[in-house]
């Protein structure tokens, strides 16, 4: 009979129910409440730290939901900025490019007794000492061999190599350049020849021993020789020495261009250097 009992699944349901009626019972009686507080203080313990955990992993979560958040505003406004530059930077050609058109347009104005068309400065040519720049305009566009090259800040050089779309202009700089001088206060006259340097570095000579020289005084084409027009800037003085056993002076000048930097040119379409060669004597004559 025992065994019977003790086979049977319903003995121990009622025996577990009856248990728990029983802890029922006695915790609403408060019997329990020693028992229960002992008990609670490992699983306050338990409960405590799961529920640390739940809240690390919870904040590590939203933590790495920031990162890529930031990330991802971070990128954005990293291409906002990248285009943001690029129109700064595009607009501030296109303001530099109207500022330099407007003082070519100012300096055009002043000088109505010549024509002018503008170029645009699209190469540059260094071989030893030659210096010389390449220009968008050629025959087409009314260019032609000799033709002065000027800017609003004075004399670049002159034409001496054309085709139909494109030009070479000889600068002033270059060794091989001699351009007829004058100096502005005192008129004394002399050849400005290029040193072959982008710096703007010339040399007038030839200058008369007896003639001032002031630093800081303005050099200016004379006209003499009929390859440049008068009176455009060649440059300024900076220094000055007489030459020992010789009659004459020479005065460093430096022209206000920048020739590295050149990116507009205006070409004197109007004057036609003057051929003078044939009032030479020929070699030989007495």
């Amino acid at each position: 009979m025992r065994r019977r009992w003790a086979s049977n699944p319903l003995f121990y349901f009622f025996m577990c129910l009856s248990a728990a009626l029983l802890i029922v019972v006695l915790s609403a009686a408060g019997v329990l409440a020693p028992v229960q507080n002992l008990l609670s203080i490992p699983l306050n313990a338990i409960t405590g730290f799961l529920n640390r955990t739940a809240i690390t992993v919870n904040n590590a979560g939203n933590e790495l939901y920031d990162v890529a958040s930031l990330r991802a505003r971070n990128l954005e406004l990293e291409a906002q900025l990248a285009r943001i530059t690029g129109e700064v930077i595009q607009l501030r050609e296109v303001a530099s490019d109207y500022q330099r058109l407007a003082q070519l347009l100012n300096y055009t104005s002043a000088n109505q007794d010549r024509q002018f068309i503008t170029a645009d400065v699209v190469g540059v040519e260094q071989q030893g000492l030659l210096r010389a720049i390449i220009i968008n305009k050629g025959t087409r566009d009314g260019v032609r061999v000799g033709m002065p090259v000027e800017t609003e800040l004075g004399l670049v050089g002159r034409i001496y190599d054309v085709t139909a779309n494109a030009s070479r202009v000889q600068l002033i700089t270059d060794q091989n350049s001699f351009v007829s001088g004058r100096l502005q206060t005192s008129r004394a006259e002399g050849s400005v020849r290029g040193r072959g340097l982008l710096t703007g570095s010339l040399l007038m000579q030839n200058i008369g021993v007896d003639s001032q020289i002031i630093i800081g005084d303005l050099v200016v084409t004379s006209g003499l020789g009929g390859n440049f027009p008068p009176d455009v800037v060649i440059g300024q003085v900076t220094s000055a020495r007489s030459l020992e056993f010789e009659l004459s002076q020479e005065a460093q000048v430096t022209s206000f261009i920048n020739f590295a930097t050149l990116e507009y040119v205006l070409v004197v379409t109007n004057f036609q250097p003057a051929d003078i060669s044939i009032f030479d004597d020929p070699a030989g004559d007495p």
